[in-house]
C-alpha cells in the first residue's frame, strides 16, 4: 500500500531518521519548538544502543530513567509521528520541499497488544536475540524487555513456519495480524536529520585477538549486556565457557580502532567505556584484578576527572602497550585446559614484550556508522560518516562522528535548530 501524507497537514515538517538518543533528542527539541516531526526507526523499538546499556558514564547511573522521561515527552506531544520498522527508501525535492518515501515492514502486532505474554507462551520458534550479540536466544514473538516503546510485541515472521499461527490463536485481544504486508508512505517535509547511530566494529575480523576462537574473549558491547539486569546473565559478569565469575580481566583497547588495516580513526568513547566497565568488575567481584592495555588513554573534557578516579583504584592496572595476540591456554598434556587466555603485549614503558594469563578478555571494539542504504542525496566521508553540507540535510550523533551520549545529545539539539531555520525560511518564502 502506498500513500502520500503530511504531518498534521504541515509540508514544512522535519523527518528524523533513527530513534536512538540522538534521534529522540532532535525530534523532541524540534517538536517542542513548534515543528511537526516524523520520527522513523529501522528496528521495532525506539531507544537505540542506549536502551541496552547498563550504566552511563561518568555518573554510572542506568539509562532507563532518562529514556522513560523522553518516552513520556514523546507520548504527550501530538506533533511527533513515530513509525518503527521503517527505512527511508527515496528522497526527492529540495530544502523546504522534500518528498520522503518510507518503506515500513510489518510488525504483525497492533496497538491493541497489552503485553500479556500469551503469544510468547505458545510460540514454538526461536531466534538469536537481536539485543544480546549472540549471548542468548528469544522467541520469534518478542519485545525489548525494558524501556519498550512502542509497548507491544513484534513477530519475526521469517523465523516461523508458514502455516503456524499459534500466537494469533492465543491472543484474546485480536492484536496479532499475520496477514500484514509491507507498506509505503511518502511524507512531505522541509528538512531531514540523519541520526542512524552506530554498530560495533566486527570483532571477527580481529583474528589475532581471539574473538570467535576463544570462548572467553568478549567485546565491550557484550560485557555491557552481561552487566545489565535484563541481560542474559541477570547482571552477573560470567565467563561464557563455564559460567564462573572471573578472577582476572583484561581490557584490550583500540581493538580495531587507530589501525590502518581496520578503522584508522579513534572511536572516542572506548577508553571511557573500559574504565566504566572496570567498575562493574570491581563492584561485583572486589577481589578480581583488572588490567587495561592501552595505546593512549583518551577521555576528553569532563571525563578526565572520571578517568582519574577510576585509575586511582589499586585493583586497576594500566599497561601502556598494544596487544598483538590473544590465545587460549592449551593446558598440559592430557588435559582439556582451563579456557584461560594468554595475552601477548609490548610493554612500552617497561621496554619488553610480555605474555600474561587472564580468565576473561574484553575487546574495546570501535564505532562504525550505520549509514549504509541512505539515498545518494546524503554525502558520506571515506569512513561512512555523514558530511553536513547539503542544505536541508543534517546529521547528528554517531552518524556524523564517533561520540559519547552527552555529545550526541548536544549535537542533536544543534541539528534541530538548523531544521527550524529551514522551516522558518520555507514558511517565509511560501
Amino acid at each position: 500500500m502506498s500513500t502520500t501524507e503530511t504531518a498534521n497537514g504541515n509540508s514544512k515538517a522535519l523527518l528524523v531518521i533513527g530513534g536512538g538518543i540522538a534521534g529522540l533528542t532532535a525530534a523532541l527539541d524540534a517538536a517542542e519548538a513548534g515543528l511537526d516531526v516524523i520520527l522513523i526507526e529501522k528496528s521495532a523499538y525506539l531507544g537505540g544502543r542506549v536502551a541496552g546499556f547498563h550504566n552511563y558514564f561518568p555518573k554510572l547511573c542506568p539509562p532507563s530513567c532518562g529514556l522513560e522521561i523522553n518516552f513520556r515527552r514523546l507520548r504527550n506531544n501530538p506533533r511527533i509521528t513515530v513509525v518503527t520498522l521503517a527505512e527511508l527508501e527515496k528522497l526527492a525535492g529540495s530544502p523546504g520541499q522534500y518528498d520522503a518515501t518510507i518503506k515500513i515492514a510489518p510488525r504483525y502486532v497492533s496497538p491493541a497488544c497489552t503485553l500479556c505474554g500469551d503469544c510468547v507462551e505458545v510460540c514454538r520458534s526461536e531466534i538469536a536475540d537481536p539485543l544480546e550479540f549472540g549471548l542468548m536466544r528469544t522467541k520469534a514473538v518478542h519485545t525489548r524487555r525494558l524501556a519498550a516503546f512502542p509497548a507491544t510485541y513484534v513477530v519475526d515472521r521469517a523465523a516461523c513456519a508458514s502455516d503456524c499461527h499459534a500466537c494469533a490463536d492465543a491472543c484474546k485481544y485480536g492484536a496479532i495480524d499475520l496477514a500484514q504486508g509491507v507498506e509505503q508512505k511518502t511524507f512531505r517535509v522541509g528538512s531531514v536529520i540523519v541520526a542512524t547511530g552506530w554498530k560495533p566494529y566486527d570483532a571477527a575480523r580481529l583474528a589475532s585477538l581471539g574473538y570467535g576462537k576463544c570462548a572467553n574473549v568478549v567485546t565491550n558491547v557484550m560485557l555491557e549486556r552481561l552487566a545489565a539486569m535484563d541481560g542474559p546473565t541477570g547482571g552477573k559478569l560470567l565467563r561464557p565457557s563455564d559460567g564462573k565469575a572471573p578472577k582476572s580481566v583484561a581490557f584490550v583497547q583500540c581493538a580495531g580502532s587507530r589501525d590502518e588495516n581496520h578503522l584508522p580513526y579513534c572511536s572516542t568513547v572506548c577508553c571511557s567505556v573500559s574504565l566504566k566497565q572496570s567498575t562493574y568488575v570491581q563492584k561485583l567481584y572486589p577481589e578480581a584484578k583488572v588490567t587495561i592495555f592501552y595505546i593512549d588513554v583518551r577521555t576528553p573534557g569532563q571525563l578526565e576527572e572520571f578517568a582519574a578516579k577510576v585509575r586511582s583504584d589499586k585493583a586497576v592496572e594500566m599497561v601502556k602497550g598494544k596487544v598483538s595476540k590473544v590465545e587460549e591456554d592449551a593446558g598440559n598434556a592430557g588435559t582439556a585446559g582451563t579456557k584461560d587466555l594468554r595475552v601477548t603485549v609490548e610493554d612500552v614503558l617497561g621496554g619488553k614484550k610480555m605474555t600474561r594469563t587472564f580468565e576473561l578478555v574484553v575487546l574495546a571494539t570501535g564505532i562504525v556508522p550505520q549509514t549504509a542504504g541512505l539515498p545518494a542525496d546524503f554525502k558520506l566521508d571515506e569512513f561512512g560518516f555523514v558530511i553536513n553540507g547539503s542544505p536541508g540535510l543534517f546529521a547528528a550523533g554517531c552518524a556524523k562522528r564517533p561520540a559519547e551520549v552527552s555529545a550526541s545529545v548536544r549535537d542533536a539539539t544543534g541539528a534541530a535548530l538548523k531544521a527550524l531555520q529551514i522551516a522558518k525560511g520555507a514558511a517565509h518564502n511560501g
